[in-house]
């Protein structure tokens, strides 16, 4: 199929996300956008949710894997079916919507696995109700899913300066004992494919340490036991590396204009001011897949559910970087 769909699962149906489609969708960005999109979730909880927030967008019912019927319109919201019975049109997250989130993903898959889609962005889900302690974040989630040997990798894209943890959504008090020479080694060596592959960039990373100043108390430190070891492994097959930094200093105009993208041992370390420097112009990748997945860099926002007050500068994000990937 020429000019294939990128595909967007509805995620956690009691989240903002579907008020920031909308948003997106009076924007203009996915009129404009260079490739059809297709929403895969529930037709009558979008009419629902759509006539709650006070948006009057065109819903057309589509099927991917019928070809020979397929008509997909920018100037409507195309819609892959799936059922869900639903009481609200906004509700508080339960477990209630798990087997239909499964679903629109299941749904998702298939059609990349059958070459019928280009892309997948999801939206966010509870990591509470639909993860629960299986699954640390929908990285590992689409990982199991697409039963992937090596564990994929979590970055969060600016196009001026990127972030990468190497421990995603985990306890502190587990982040040491989850370090490895092999994790770091794993992740910058995925990170630097994409860039080479998908963007035709050389890209420059900055690996930070672990501990306050990259020292520590103990006898070895994580920075001499792992750290160090995997910025001599990498710069030796010939991947452009520095560190590690300490990440208190870090984040200076100097190094942010430096370097590409920096490599943090956990969530916060490196998340925090990437969001705080960027906002909402990021996007949520994960590399090591068989396809490439977007998720926009915020979560289900349960205080401003159907309050039509959220910001979709992250979902904008997302679709146009998929303009930049060949």
């Amino acid at each position: 199929m020429k000019n294939k769909p990128l595909l967007i699962v509805l995620g956690e149906p009691n989240s903002i996300f579907s008020e920031i489609l909308f948003k997106a969708y009076k924007k203009k960005i996915i009129k404009n956008f260079n490739r059809p999109i297709v929403i895969i979730g529930s037709e009558n909880l979008l009419k629902k949710q759509m006539k709650y927030l006070g948006y009057s967008i065109k819903i057309k019912r589509v099927n991917l894997f019928n070809l020979k019927k397929l008509n997909l319109n920018k100037n409507y919201i195309n819609v892959f079916n799936i059922d869900y019975k639903f009481k609200k049109v906004f509700d508080k997250i339960s477990s209630t919507s798990n087997k239909y989130i499964n679903n629109c993903f299941n749904i998702a898959l298939r059609l990349i696995n059958n070459k019928l889609a280009f892309a997948l962005i999801n939206g966010p889900v509870s990591k509470t109700y639909f993860l629960k302690k299986k699954y640390l974040g929908i990285t590992e989630f689409l990982a199991a899913k697409t039963k992937i040997k090596k564990r994929p990798t979590m970055l969060i894209y600016n196009s001026s300066f990127s972030v990468c943890p190497i421990t995603t959504h985990l306890p502190v008090n587990l982040v040491s004992k989850n370090l490895t020479k092999n994790k770091i080694v794993s992740d910058v060596i995925n990170i630097n494919n994409f860039y080479k592959k998908k963007l035709n960039k050389k890209v420059k990373f900055a690996i930070l340490g672990l501990n306050p100043h990259c020292e520590s108390i103990e006898k070895l430190s994580e920075e001499d036991k792992i750290i160090k070891p995997a910025i001599k492994f990498l710069i030796k097959n010939k991947i452009s590396v520095n560190g590690p930094f300490s990440a208190d200093t870090f984040f200076s105009k100097r190094n942010l204009s430096h370097y590409d993208v920096a490599i943090g041992m956990y969530h916060d370390q490196v998340l925090t001011p990437m969001k705080t420097i960027f906002n909402f112009n990021a996007t949520n990748l994960t590399l090591g897949l068989p396809f490439l997945r977007v998720s926009p860099d915020h979560g289900t926002n349960n205080k401003m559910i159907g309050k039509n007050k959220s910001d979709a500068q992250s979902l904008v994000y997302s679709i146009n970087f998929f303009r930049k990937i060949k």
